[in-house]
């Protein structure tokens, strides 16, 4: 995996709705996460993890952290992720690692960080457990919550 102690990215100020949700509304680094998180089910990734490192990182405000189990399918949910946030956002990633490997893959885009990993690579990094103090973001009850105020 690459080196992150190097990295440094923008952070942005999370609005917190009433009922603790993060609200999108007022977050364009949540919405960039929520858009590949949502990339990345298309291509049915598994393990779906967003963490919010903004208060305790400067590398990111957000990782996406997913699980692809071939290489083909970690290459596919890549893809999906770059297409959707290019679409949907107009953003693309500022560095890509290891697509060549295809057993991980890492799209910095400066606020959110996407690491799509193998099982075997998913268990040996942890990443969870190594931020295991950033807070967990739930994108399914925020989708909920948009068409609720909708």
């Amino acid at each position: 995996m690459p080196n992150y102690a190097q990295e440094s990215s923008l952070t942005s100020v999370l609005a917190t709705a009433s009922e603790g949700t993060p609200s999108t509304e007022d977050d364009s680094s949540l919405q960039l996460a929520i858009a590949a998180a949502h990339a990345a089910d298309d291509r049915k990734a598994a393990d779906i993890t967003l963490l919010r490192v903004a208060d305790i990182s400067t590398l990111a405000d957000y990782f996406v952290i997913v699980t692809g189990f071939s290489k083909a399918q970690v290459r596919a949910i890549a893809g999906s992720v770059k297409d959707k946030v290019e679409e949907e956002l107009q953003r693309t990633p500022i560095r890509t690692e290891g697509q060549s490997e295809g057993s991980w893959t890492l799209q910095d885009y400066g606020d959110v960080i996407v690491h799509i990993l193998m099982p075997q690579e998913r268990e040996f990094y942890n990443l969870e457990a190594f931020w295991g103090h950033a807070e967990r973001v739930d994108f399914a009850a925020i989708d909920q919550q948009k068409i609720a105020s909708h």
